[in-house]
C-alpha cells in the first residue's frame, strides 16, 4: 500500500514538473503589421529595432505577422479583418488610409498607429492626451508640407517649369489638404503643375509610363499611400526619363532619388514598439496619450543630382541631414 502510494505520489510530482515549467514560459503574443508597401517597409524594420531596444525578441516574445497590401486600399481591410479572425493580440498599422481601414473592418482588437492627419479630425481618438478608444500611436501632423517641398525643388532646379504629381481622387484627406496647398504653393513660385488622378497602382503604373520626356522637370510628391507605395517605380521612371524627384520621404533618396524631405518611416516603427510593449503588457490604448513627433529629415542625392546636370546650392547642402555622394 505504501509502496503504491509512493509511486503515485511520484508519478504527480512527474506530471507537476513539466506543468509548472510549461507555465513559466512566456507567452509568445501575436502582432499583426499592415501596411502598403514600397517605403513603408521602413516601418516594420524600426519597429523591430525598437522592440529589440526593449528586450522583446521577435520568435520568442512575440510574432510579427506583415501583411503588404502593395498599394491596394482594399487589401488593408481585408487584412485586418482576418486578422482579427485569427485573434491578433494588436495590430500596428501604417498611414492614415491604412488605419481608417483597420477602423472599418475590425471591432475588438487593440490598435496602434502611425498616421500624418489629425487623428482627432478623422475620427480615430477623442483627444490626443485620452484617445478614449482601441486607437492610439504616432501623429506626425505633416500632410501640408508640400509647398515647403516645391520651394525647395525650385531651389535646386531653378529652370523648373513644370512638376507632374499623382494622386488617388478618393482620398479625401488628399483632397481637402495636400492637393490645395501645393496649388497655392504653385501658383506662387510660377510652377504649373500637372495633376495625374490615379485610383489603382495599375492606374498609377500607365500614368507613369506614359509621361513624355520633356513634358515635366520634376516629380513632385503627394502624402498618399497609393504612390508613396510605388516610389521604387517612380525613381526608375524618372531616371529614364530625365526628371528631377522630390520626394515626400527621405529614406528612398539613397535608391536614387534627388531629395527628400519628410518623416522617416523607420523612425517611425522605432516609436510605436514602446506603446506596442505598454499595449501588450496590459495598458488600455484608450489610456495612452498619443505622441505628436516633430522631426523631419532633408536627405539630397549628389549623384542623382550630377546625371540630372544640376549644381546644388551651397545654402541647400548645408541645411540637409545627410549628403549621398
Amino acid at each position: 500500500m505504501e509502496r503504491r502510494a509512493f509511486l503515485a505520489g511520484t508519478g504527480a510530482v512527474l506530471l507537476a514538473a513539466p506543468l509548472a515549467a510549461e507555465a513559466q514560459q512566456p507567452r509568445v503574443h501575436r502582432v499583426g503589421v499592415i501596411l502598403q508597401g514600397g517605403p513603408y517597409s521602413g516601418a516594420v524594420d524600426g519597429l523591430r529595432k525598437g522592440l529589440a531596444e526593449l528586450g522583446l525578441e521577435e520568435g520568442k516574445h512575440l510574432i510579427l505577422h506583415v501583411r503588404d497590401g502593395k498599394g491596394d486600399p482594399k487589401a488593408a481591410e481585408q487584412a485586418a479583418a482576418d486578422l482579427e479572425r485569427e485573434r491578433v493580440d494588436l495590430m500596428y498599422a501604417v498611414t492614415t488610409s491604412v488605419t481608417l481601414a483597420v477602423k472599418r473592418a475590425t471591432k475588438t482588437t487593440p490598435v496602434v498607429f502611425y498616421v500624418g492627419i489629425d487623428p482627432v479630425a478623422v475620427g480615430l481618438v477623442e483627444s490626443f492626451r485620452r484617445p478614449g478608444g482601441r486607437f492610439t500611436g504616432i501623429y506626425s501632423g505633416f500632410t501640408d508640407l508640400s509647398a515647403k517641398r516645391l520651394e525647395i525643388l525650385k531651389e535646386m532646379v531653378p529652370k523648373l517649369r513644370r512638376a507632374v504629381y499623382f494622386y488617388n481622387p478618393d482620398n479625401p484627406a488628399q483632397q481637402q489638404q495636400s492637393v490645395r496647398v501645393a496649388r497655392d504653393a504653385a501658383r506662387q513660385l510660377k510652377v504649373e503643375l500637372l495633376e495625374r488622378p490615379a485610383r489603382s497602382v495599375e492606374e498609377l503604373r500607365a500614368g507613369l509610363r506614359a509621361l513624355r520626356v520633356g513634358e515635366a522637370d520634376a516629380f513632385f510628391p503627394m502624402t498618399d499611400s497609393l504612390v508613396i507605395s510605388q516610389t521604387a517605380l517612380v525613381i526608375e521612371i524618372a531616371r529614364a526619363k530625365k526628371l528631377a524627384t522630390m520626394l515626400s520621404e527621405p529614406d528612398s533618396v539613397t535608391k536614387g532619388g534627388l531629395a527628400g524631405y519628410g518623416v522617416s518611416y523607420y523612425a517611425m516603427g522605432r516609436l510605436a514598439a514602446k506603446y506596442i510593449q505598454r499595449v501588450l503588457s496590459g495598458a488600455s490604448p484608450g489610456e495612452l496619450p498619443v505622441e505628436q513627433v516633430d522631426r523631419l529629415y532633408f536627405v539630397i542625392n549628389l549623384k542623382t543630382a550630377k546625371a540630372l546636370g544640376l549644381t546644388i546650392p551651397p545654402s541647400l547642402l548645408g541645411r540637409a541631414d545627410e549628403v549621398i555622394q
